[in-house]
């Protein structure tokens, strides 16, 4: 380390806490030492950011990266990393008493996503600007994110994550780039000197605040922007109305208004939460559109050459509203014909899909979406009767057919056939998916525009899911294969020939050893629970939901609970299951689930001779934070999702990269996963993506008739009713029960095929644990796993999308 750098670092620091606070590194705290280091390693950030924006301008073409959620995680270790200047500032920060380590425990995660899709497109900005490729990420900046998540006797609570009590170091306010947007009023229409005029009046405006946030690259010359809007009303506060003494009147419009960016997904139950995602959705588009062609103007005069410019990626369907809102602004505001309009919005647009379930397929009543976006719901009437008279050319007659691709119909506005519509590409997110979106949910659009369809397989930073969550198994790699791997990541492939050194095995279970007695250390210094390092750590980690099946994997826990007390003499590995997971508040399945789970830990631990061989465990608030500590400590994977319904997943990949081996089914990149690590690399059980297509839709399968079939089944199943969980309440999860073997008002019994699958999960498991009998051989398994871990990079995925669709 550069003595030079580190003094120089000191001095900015002390600097930093007598100008901000009157306080000398001896008399402050340590929120307050945080954020003199942070301010000081932001403003080194901003030579490099504003040359960046300044080079954006002269770039022949840059990205906007459109999504709901992303979920940075903190940022101050990962910019340290980033930009070279670890061991400065953790050698000044040392000579101040102060490990780097205590001080990141003062930065809150910014509350701006829930799970794989807000990390995937944090994932994709680090590797944008680590490949100097010029973009901008744009959301929203949500006050109380998603929410704090709260267990109350097994049961989830959601609070609210207060993460912007303080101000937020990395933020900057730019006020000067506020953009109005318009909701509700009305829409006339009237031609003048034969062109059509819109007059939109008695509309109520948000302001739209932006709040940037610089993404840095690792030892790149680029910074770019994640920019989060904020809604703010035109008037703080009516004053008329506070003099009269209405008080709360003359705060209301303020706070419906600002509302708007207060929390990420409100529950959609109910109309006012339906509406209240409409306006966000609008919001941050109408926004996003509204700078992207201001900022365009600036430097560029013909609107026809935007899409040469400027490339605007659509990441699932919320943001999909972008796409009528830049057609009103080339029809309404710039004045151009509907087919010089068309021309460049159907080039500007891409559609990254994400999921195949009906319920993220976003649709809208239209009797919402026509008095809240007037013009925006005539502009898509004009779009739906525009493409349904392109598909009448390829589908003559085929009215019912062209109903189900319409934008519009059954009074519903359908946002993924808007995406894929209009859109110059649409892609998937693994081979697989991809293959579903041409083969099944797209197919009829495939048909008709073939060329448009990509699948690009996801990736995960290397950077943070390695170098910062795993630092002890990113120097035995460095010290292996040397460095170029943290820079070219497919070079961890050199990795494969230590798989038979019995040194490098041995130093690779003891790195495995130290990450789990780290995370045991974790929960039980955040929640009072106790771990045996010695058991097998069996995690997952991922959004609660029923097609991921975490259901499964409880009732297989009750399955080596029965079987321990059925069997005394029973010599059985200790195993941790360990559970991480959020339930959207409004998702009773999945709450119920939550509970069960932390039900099953209880028996367990009031069971004396289970508990000394099982143990569950439930992480609370899963977050990047504990993320970075728990996936380094699994040893087994679970990704166990049913067949076909997974897109692709990145948890599989960060869990890989970390050395853990993969438990699961055929689904989503866990078949390239399967690509390049063979049977021998994993354990895989359960139907594939068209047997379990087929079973499903052909409405031949009897959950019934298995359970009467099966007596072992039987005997789990009946631990949901039988008071063996809880005796005070035996019929507590008894809808859990009755979902599995009769289903309910909206599908088959089972409809996930957990109980079809469960005696192969059952079997891979037994594997595993007799792999795992074998140390060296289990080590093995994990060097080759962490070998072929280097294909699912971020830069890898970001490298295609920029070869088959951006060209940056």
């Amino acid at each position: 380390m550069d003595n030079s750098n580190k003094r120089l670092v000191l001095e900015r620091i002390r600097e930093k806490l007598l100008s901000l606070f009157g306080r000398t590194p001896e008399d402050a705290t340590r929120q307050q030492i945080y954020r003199a280091a942070a301010l000081t390693l932001r403003d080194e950030l901003m030579p490099l950011w504003r040359q960046s924006e300044q080079r954006d301008l002269a770039e022949s073409r840059k990205l906007y990266y459109l999504s709901v959620e992303f979920l940075p995680g903190r940022i101050f270790h990962s910019n340290l990393l980033n930009t070279g200047l670890w061991d400065a500032y953790s050698g000044a920060l040392k000579e101040l008493g102060v490990p780097l380590e205590e001080l990141f425990q003062q930065e809150r995660e910014p509350g701006l996503g829930n799970g794989g899709l807000g990390r995937l497109a944090a994932c994709f900005m680090d590797s944008l600007a680590t490949l100097n490729l010029p973009a901008m990420g744009c959301s929203i900046r949500y006050e109380f994110g998603l929410f704090r998540q709260q267990i109350e006797d097994g049961a989830q609570v959601e609070l609210p994550d207060v993460w912007l009590d303080e101000d937020f170091v990395w933020e900057i306010e730019r006020p000067e780039d506020a953009i109005e947007v318009h909701f509700g009023g009305k829409v006339a229409e009237q031609w003048e000197n034969g062109r059509l005029c819109i007059n939109h009046t008695g509309y109520s405006t948000v302001l739209a605040i932006p709040y940037d946030i610089p993404v840095v690259g690792y030892q790149s010359q680029t910074t770019n922007t994640l920019r989060l809007w904020s809604a703010r009303a035109p008037e703080r506060l009516d004053m008329d109305q506070f003099n009269r003494g209405q008080y709360i009147k003359a705060l209301e419009e303020t706070e419906l208004a600002e509302v708007i960016s207060k929390i990420l997904y409100p529950a959609d139950s109910h109309i006012q939460g339906k509406e209240l995602r409409l306006k966000q959705h609008y919001f941050f588009t109408a926004a996003t559109v509204g700078y992207i062609l201001r900022e365009y103007k600036k430097t560029k005069n013909r609107l026809s050459d935007l899409p040469k410019y400027v490339c605007i990626q659509i990441n699932d369907t919320h943001p999909g509203l972008a796409i009528p809102e830049l057609m009103r602004l080339l029809l309404d505001e710039e004045r151009l014909s509907w087919d010089d309009a068309w021309d460049i919005v159907s080039r500007t647009f891409h559609y990254t899909n994400h999921t195949i379930m009906s319920e993220a397929l976003e649709q809208w009543p239209i009797s919402l979406m026509q008095p809240l976006l007037p013009r925006i719901y005539s502009i898509l009437q004009a779009i739906n009767e525009h493409i349904c008279s392109r598909l009448w050319s390829f589908y003559p007659g085929q009215w019912e057919k062209i109903g189900q691709m319409a934008i519009l119909g059954f009074g519903q506005v359908r946002m993924a056939n808007l995406c894929v519509a209009v859109s110059a590409h649409v892609n998937g997110v693994s081979g697989l998916h991809a293959d579903i979106l041409r083969q099944q949910l797209f197919h009829d659009y495939y048909l008709v525009e073939p060329w448009k369809f990509l699948g690009i397989t996801n990736g995960v930073t290397h950077r943070r899911w390695l170098m910062l969550a795993n630092p002890k198994l990113a120097e035995a790699i460095t010290e292996a294969i040397g460095p170029k791997w943290i820079r070219e990541p497919e070079r961890l492939s050199e990795l494969a020939s230590f798989s038979a050194d019995p040194a490098f095995l041995e130093r690779i279970g003891a790195i495995k050893r130290s990450n789990k007695e780290r995370f045991a250390a974790f929960l039980q210094e955040t929640q009072g629970v106790t771990l045996p390092c010695d058991a097998v750590f069996d995690v997952q980690a991922k959004r609660l939901h029923e097609y991921k099946r975490q259901l499964m994997n409880v009732l297989h826990v009750i399955y080596l609970y029965d079987r321990l007390l059925a069997e005394p003499e029973l010599s059985m590995q200790p195993q941790v299951f360990l559970f991480a997971a959020k339930a959207y508040p409004n998702y009773r399945v999945a709450k119920q689930i939550i509970r069960l789970i932390h039900k099953v830990a209880d028996m367990i631990e009031r069971t004396p001779r289970v508990c000394d061989v099982l143990k569950v465990a439930f992480v609370d608030n899963y977050s990047v934070e504990s993320a970075q500590i728990l996936i380094p400590a699994a040893e087994i994977s679970e990704q166990i999702s049913t067949a076909g319904r997974e897109a692709s997943g990145t948890g599989n990949m960060k869990f890989m990269l970390n050395g853990a081996i993969t438990l699961g089914t055929l689904d989503g990149a866990n078949v390239e996963i399967h690509d390049r690590v063979g049977d021998e690399g994993m354990f895989l059980f359960g139907l594939e993506a068209r047997e379990a297509e087929a079973l499903l839709s052909g409405k031949t399968y009897n959950a019934g008739a298995l359970y009467e079939s099966d007596p072992l089944l039987r005997r789990v199943l009946d631990y949901l009713i039988n008071g063996r969980i809880v005796a005070e309440d035996p019929r507590m999860f008894q809808d859990l029960y009755h979902l599995l073997l009769f289903g309910d008002d909206h599908g088959l019994a089972d409809n996930y095929l957990v109980l079809r699958d469960f005696s192969a999960y059952i079997g891979a498991h037994r594997r595993a644990l007799q792999t795992y009998s074998r140390p060296s051989e289990w080590n093995a398994m994990a060097v080759k796993n962490i070998a072929q871990a280097g294909y699912f990079s971020s830069d890898r995925a970001i490298a295609e999308y920029n070869s088959l669709i951006w060209q940056l």
